[in-house]
């Protein structure tokens, strides 16, 4: 697959920023890559098209899947998998902040949980147990909040933002 200026540009800031999320860069370039990609794509074209070590390509593709963002396709006529990217921006969105959630959040808001029950049992002074405490109700509010947003249609979160937006100009809360 022959890359554009613009497609590379894409791929290498995709690739980029996965680091600053705390994704490995090839995994992020490969998603980017599928992300753009007018067609399916087999392991051995993705590995040409950013020259990379095919045995890399297969596991971070093997990633991506557990992600739930990529997906095996077929092609008729090859016997070869061919990957492709989730499309829905929004679905996309979705499915990386309920496996961020539910790999990073959930274990820290465990752990968190277990330090105010101890601190509570007296392990602990009153400033670290109120700083506890406080972190919990953080903890708790965000996963309220996103159990609540989770499954609001696409649509009326882009409704939603627009709205908020609007009553923050409003309130003098906006820039503009």
């Amino acid at each position: 697959m022959e890359l554009g200026p613009l497609m590379q540009k894409f791929i290498l800031h995709w690739g980029e920023m996965s680091t600053r999320w705390g994704i490995n860069r090839t995994v992020a370039q490969i998603h980017a890559l599928l992300y753009i990609s007018a067609q399916p794509l087999n392991a051995e074209e993705i590995a040409d098209t950013l020259s990379v070590a095919r045995s890399n390509v297969s596991t971070s593709l093997k990633e991506l899947q557990g992600w739930g963002i990529v997906r095996v396709v077929h092609v008729l006529g090859d016997r070869r998998d061919h990957f492709e990217s989730l499309k829905d921006v929004w679905e996309m969105f979705r499915i990386v902040l309920e496996q961020r959630m539910r790999r990073e959040s959930e274990p820290t808001i465990g752990f968190v949980k277990k330090c105010v029950s101890e601190a509570e049992a007296g392990e602990a002074d009153a400033h670290t147990k109120e700083r506890l405490v406080e972190l919990e109700q953080f903890f708790e509010t965000l996963i309220a909040c996103y159990e609540q947003m989770r499954d609001v249609p696409p649509r009326s979160l882009i409704k939603l933002v627009r709205t908020g937006d609007k009553l923050g100009k409003l309130l003098g809360l906006g820039g503009g």
